[in-house]
């Protein structure tokens, strides 16, 4: 049997256990979504500036990207990698700072 203060200690960890876990799964719905906003903004962004007009000549579509759409395309190539980096960055500070934390509570 635990006495009073294990017990309690151990119920203190467990809350900290599943706070921690509701963190991580809000995050991930966030991210997701915004994944989500990111891929059909990209979506729309690519059907703005690509257009319908260029049926006639569809076996040299290489070629009409290179005449008048491609400043589009390089837009959306651009924030694409942008807004992946960005991301990135967040993740990676996002797990460090969890490292962080827990290494902070194996101390105590």
């Amino acid at each position: 049997m635990y006495d009073t203060a294990t017990r309690v200690g151990l119920v203190k960890s467990r809350v900290r256990q599943k706070q921690q876990r509701w963190r991580e799964k809000r995050v991930l719905h966030v991210l997701s979504l915004l994944c989500l906003v990111l891929a059909v903004s990209l979506a729309g962004t690519i059907g703005m500036f690509a257009g319908f007009g260029h049926t006639a000549a569809l076996s040299m579509y290489g070629s009409i990207l290179l005449h008048e759409g491609a400043g589009g395309y390089v837009l959306v190539g651009v924030v694409s990698f942008t807004a992946a980096v960005v991301i990135t960055v967040l993740c990676i500070r996002y797990r460090e700072r969890n490292k962080k934390k827990e290494s902070r509570e194996g101390k105590k």
